[in-house]
């Protein structure tokens, strides 16, 4: 009887640290996702390098007025965050198929901030610069989401620094350009749950919607990000013009330096159709 009570404790444990979200599948092994994966297999493989995370805390109002019905702004400590988030994308290919060339590899520029949907956090993206025109096209049309074609350039410096460079030049949107240089200003660790490193950055689903106002969802999987504080020099950013965040005047952002990470991703689901 004590040996049937004991594994059943264990079993009762293993539940509840499921429920809880400490315990999930990966695709890649090590995971800090808060919830399971898909039951559907994932579509698209990439790697995403060379990322920065530049975050501005921006008052939650100007932020809100900005996301559609269905879409709830999430907040930190009673602030929105914005963030300014250039990389590489490499790698990218569909499941069980090759590199595709025009689409493997490109850099891409986001403005972003977070949200909940049937309380899910996720990312929520204002506009995506990409230097790939086939790439800009077909995520518009699959995803639902606002890709814009820029003139893009990255450079890596003495000591590891890079030097990146975007401007849009996607016909019928406002301008928006960006010049900083970034490079790790210490030691890389893992941002503990519970932070606002782990908050910024934990995000395993993208949010967008259609013309018609439906809300649909896009999940990812990755290991946990490898992080550093960042140097960082900017010299332009007009990216947050548009939507009234005013980077260059709200004061220091908050800097991550992100180790490469590979990447896995389903396809996106309208929200009120998933079970």
């Amino acid at each position: 009887m004590s040996d049937d009570r004991g594994k059943s404790s264990v079993v009762d444990l293993v539940k509840d640290r499921l429920l809880a979200g400490s315990l999930t599948r990966s695709t890649t092994g090590r995971t800090d996702r808060t919830w399971p994966l898909p039951n559907q297999p994932w579509v698209m493989r990439m790697t995403w390098s060379e990322l920065l995370f530049a975050h501005w805390p921006v008052d939650p109002a100007v932020v809100a007025k900005l996301l559609p019905a269905g879409v709830t702004l999430d907040t930190r400590d009673g602030k929105a965050w914005v963030g300014v988030v250039p990389f590489l994308m490499s790698n990218i290919a569909p499941r069980f198929c090759p590199p595709i060339p025009g689409l493997s590899r490109f850099l891409e520029l986001n403005v972003r901030t977070y949200v909940t949907v049937d309380g899910k956090p996720g990312v929520w993206f204002f506009s995506l610069d990409a230097e790939s025109r086939i790439a800009v096209r077909v995520a518009r049309a699959t995803f639902n989401l606002p890709y814009m074609d820029a003139t893009m350039s990255i450079e890596r410096g003495e000591g590891g620094e890079i030097q990146y460079k975007s401007g849009r030049t996607h016909r019928g949107e406002p301008s928006a350009n960006y010049d900083a240089s970034f490079s790790a200003a210490g030691e890389f660790f893992e941002a503990e749950p519970g932070s606002l490193e782990h908050w910024l950055t934990a995000r395993y689903c993208l949010y967008s919607a259609n013309r018609r106002g439906r809300i649909f969802r896009g999940e990812i999987d990755h290991p946990p990000w490898s992080l550093a504080p960042a140097n960082y020099t900017e010299r332009t950013n007009t990216m947050g013009d548009g939507f009234g965040f005013g980077f260059r005047i709200e004061g220091e952002p908050h800097l991550l330096l992100a180790k490469p990470v590979a990447v896995r991703a389903w396809v996106v689901s309208r929200c009120d159709a998933i079970t």
